[in-house]
């Protein structure tokens, strides 16, 4: 008896690579994940995905449609422009909530402006015009959250990214002013959620939190999931700043000493393009990608992200005043 073919048997079907022997992991995390976001529009009112256009948002947004299918997403989802973006990844978060033919409505999308907010005397912007507007999106957060009246907000951070993370519960209580305190968290014994909050409280729900850098690539590739072309390697024009590859662009240039070179170069993590580099690497596939992680010692945000370098407890500094 013939044994019916398979998709590795098959030379026509062109699919990428799946690993199999991680594929039942996966799919406990993604089960797990989905309850959380199940729970969420149970308990809560009024919740929002943030969406950055970056891997872990990208899986975050797969989950949520996974949750309701077939029906529409219950929520819209949040973008924080600080309007210093990769051009890449600004028009790959228009392609995604556009219309399909699976959902002719598309996705809800709320874009929440740092120069609005500077325009508006909200925040002030450095007198550095290279200067990173990362700190201020925290104050363009708040207020859209605030405006749109938002009780709960769906997040991708994962607790392997920075020590400050891994002090997060699933949901992360914040008060009235949106600011987050280790000490007022609650205990999610057996993963129970509470989600009770008083007025003007809310909370940010992190579904990914027990995922890992590499179960998110893993994931991309099980679920064929579209990317940002930035995280593939080309070569792009970058220059060194204290250890850290930056790209050329308008609001980020070489100072005086910093040399433009061309290099393959390819980015772990999305962020404000002045202070997030670019890593070295001929990865221009996933599973080439997911090779380089394996070997990697150095996280994504250690390595790539210049704001985190400030003090060891800068993430944790900014989480306090209400970053996501």
């Amino acid at each position: 008896m013939t044994a019916e073919p398979t998709v590795a048997d098959d030379p026509v079907t062109e699919r990428p690579a799946v690993d199999f022997d991680h594929v039942a992991d996966l799919r406990v995390l993604e089960a797990e994940s989905v309850h959380i976001i199940r729970e969420v529009v149970a308990e809560l009112e009024r919740p929002v995905l943030l969406f950055s256009g970056g891997k872990d948002s990208i899986v975050l947004l797969r989950l949520a449609e996974k949750a309701f299918r077939p029906h529409p997403l219950p929520f819209p989802i949040l973008h924080v422009d600080t309007g210093h973006n990769f051009d890449e990844v600004i028009a790959f978060r228009d392609r995604r909530v556009a219309p399909t033919d699976a959902n002719p409505a598309g996705i809800k999308l709320i874009i929440a402006s740092v120069q609005d907010s500077i325009d508006a005397g909200r925040v002030a912007e450095s007198t550095d015009p290279s200067g990173s507007r990362n700190r201020l999106q925290t104050r363009t957060l708040l207020d859209a959250l605030e405006a749109g009246n938002f009780d709960a907000a769906f997040g991708g951070a994962r607790r392997d990214e920075d020590r400050a993370r891994a002090k997060e519960r699933v949901f992360s209580f914040r008060d009235e002013f949106g600011q987050w305190d280790p000490r007022s968290q609650r205990a999610e014994p057996w993963s129970i959620y509470n989600g009770r909050i008083r007025p003007k409280e809310s909370v940010r729900v992190f579904p990914l939190s027990n995922w890992t850098e590499l179960d998110i690539w893993r994931y991309i590739q099980l679920e064929e999931l579209d990317l940002p072309s930035i995280y593939y390697a080309a070569d792009r024009e970058v220059f060194d700043r204290d250890g850290i590859l930056l790209a050329v662009s308008p609001f980020s240039r070489p100072r005086v000493g910093e040399t433009v070179t061309t290099e393959s170069v390819r980015y772990r993590t999305v962020g404000d393009l002045t202070i997030t580099g670019a890593v070295r690497s001929r990865a221009t596939t996933i599973p080439e990608i997911i090779a380089e992680i394996s070997d990697a010692t150095v996280s994504e945000r250690g390595e790539t992200r210049a704001d985190d370098r400030t003090s060891s407890a800068a993430m944790e500094d900014r989480k306090r005043e209400g970053y996501f």
